[in-house]
């Protein structure tokens, strides 16, 4: 069996457990961070289920537009607009930026299912997610999406990552959610340094890239939700 296989399988497995445990947790407590999050594990495993599916079946049109939508665009910004609810709450800023992410979200899922593919970049593809993997997208203004959403993302995963590390350094409160914060923003991350890797050929990379995300973004999850025992 192919370890091309093998990784984004296994990657979207755990995303999906993690996705309902987060899901779980949000029908108990109601806090809007853990329905993004919840929803941004969704979209985590939906992607590796779509590059699982190419290494073990080949092309298929609509599984790539799935791929392209959910994991090279939505992931990160919905991941981050969790973040982004954790550390300010119920306050107006999250809900306005929620309003744009989600109009714009919708407008990124027209744009990928209307758009125009050429299979022949994915079938001469080592693997979703390689250097031929957006050109495979031909439809002008499409992936010009993929850098705003991705760069939202990062900054909101690694701002607020920053922020609540400042926070606890001048009141030491919080600490819990500064560590889930900041292992929450490197998973989220690490499939971007994954997809280099691939590009400069090394073997794998971006699948590895992916399963250490989801770890990442796991053990995060239970560092930002269970704070530390005070003796």
């Amino acid at each position: 069996m192919s370890i091309n296989l093998i990784l984004p399988l296994t990657s979207s497995l755990l995303s999906f457990i993690l996705s309902g445990l987060i899901l779980k947790r949000y029908l108990e407590k109601k806090s809007l961070y853990l329905l993004f999050w919840g929803l941004g594990m969704i979209f985590y495993g939906v992607g590796g289920f779509c590059e699982g599916f190419f290494a073990g079946f080949g092309w298929n049109a609509f599984l790539f537009r799935l791929w392209y939508l959910f994991g090279a665009i939505l992931v990160a910004a919905w991941l981050g607009q969790g973040s982004v609810y954790l550390l300010w709450g119920k306050k107006k800023v999250p809900h306005i930026l929620t309003a744009v992410l989600v109009l714009a979200s919708v407008y990124g899922t027209y744009k990928v299912f209307s758009a125009t593919l050429d299979p022949t970049l994915m079938i001469n593809s080592l693997h979703t997610g390689s250097e031929l993997s957006g050109h495979a997208i031909t439809s002008p203004g499409v992936r010009i999406l993929t850098p705003f959403f991705n760069l939202y993302g990062t900054f909101t995963l690694v701002g607020v990552a920053l922020w609540s590390a400042v926070l606890f350094f001048r009141k030491r409160i919080l600490l819990h959610r500064t560590i889930g914060s900041i292992l929450i923003a490197l998973g989220a991350i690490a499939p971007a340094f994954g997809g280099t890797g691939s590009r400069y050929g090394i073997p794998n990379a971006l699948y590895i890239g992916e399963l250490i995300g989801v770890i990442l973004i796991f053990i995060g999850f239970l560092r930002a939700t269970h704070p530390f025992k005070t003796r």
